[in-house]
């Protein structure tokens, strides 16, 4: 690369990302078309120091809300690769796929009319059943969740274990967009982490009297005069805040006028 080349290479749009000096331009193919960016963008920057504008398949940034699933394969080699956009460097000569939204089924239910047991997923996800243990969901996840063994679970009606399998699941729909059986994994993953919250976590024994408080109009003054403060105030408020420590069983504020 040439010191002039070097010299046009500033900044990537967006986010505005600073790009090292002498950073390297290497070849990756968008909608099959060949573009040369910087070896050290995510997915997400290159494409749009490539020229492309996000209107969907853009949300946090930051890996957390989904909405950039990507599907790439590296020239030479045949295996599909998974990832988030906004998460993954780019590679030299890396075909991209974006997947801004992939459509699944999703079983209509109240909450109230159902329970945690086998047969409510078996009722609204009966597919489950059609898994053949190809753990392509798996293998497909950006988050590296054991999706096969939290359906294994589901179809044993181990509501809990889902739950908690699933916790970091992120909606981006990966795993659906490669079962052969059309598993609606991340459907399925919700259904159980709701059903779970309502029917087997305990209820936090201060929550009723909280809801009281509240409906009194306990903290009306206090949201009132926060509201009216001014911009310098509220910093103020938020810099000296009493910080919850991170082992904070049993702990409790010195001011308890709130509480």
């Amino acid at each position: 690369m040439s010191e002039a080349q070097k010299k046009e290479i500033k900044v990537a749009t967006g986010d505005r990302a600073i790009l090292p000096e002498g950073t390297r331009l290497v070849p990756i193919y968008i909608m099959g078309k060949r573009y040369q960016v910087p070896e050290t963008l995510t997915i997400q920057k290159a494409l749009e120091y490539a020229g492309y504008q996000f209107i969907r398949s853009c949300g946090c940034r930051g890996g957390i809300c989904g909405a950039c699933p990507t599907v790439y394969r590296i020239m030479g080699d045949y295996h599909l690769h998974f990832c988030l956009a906004c998460q993954t460097v780019v590679q030299e000569n890396m075909y991209l796929t974006q997947i801004p939204f992939f459509p699944a089924n999703r079983a209509s239910y109240k909450l109230e009319e159902v329970d945690a047991s086998a047969e409510t997923i078996m009722k609204l996800y009966p597919e489950v059943m059609k898994c053949v243990a190809c753990n392509t969901c798996t293998k497909s996840c950006p988050m590296d969740i054991e999706v096969m063994e939290y359906v294994n679970a589901a179809m044993r009606g181990d509501i809990a274990k889902v739950a908690r399998l699933s916790f970091d699941c992120i909606q981006c729909g990966l795993c659906s967009s490669r079962c052969p059986a059309q598993i609606q994994h991340y459907h399925l993953a919700q259904l159980c982490r709701r059903l779970h919250a309502k029917y087997q976590v305990p209820k936090a024994e201060h929550l009723q009297a909280r809801v009281a408080d509240i409906k009194a109009g306990k903290y009306d003054e206090m949201l009132k005069n926060l509201v009216n403060s001014d911009e310098e105030t509220l910093r103020k408020l938020y810099v000296e805040r009493e910080m919850e420590p991170q082992e904070s069983e049993g702990w409790e504020p010195q001011d308890k006028t709130f509480l």
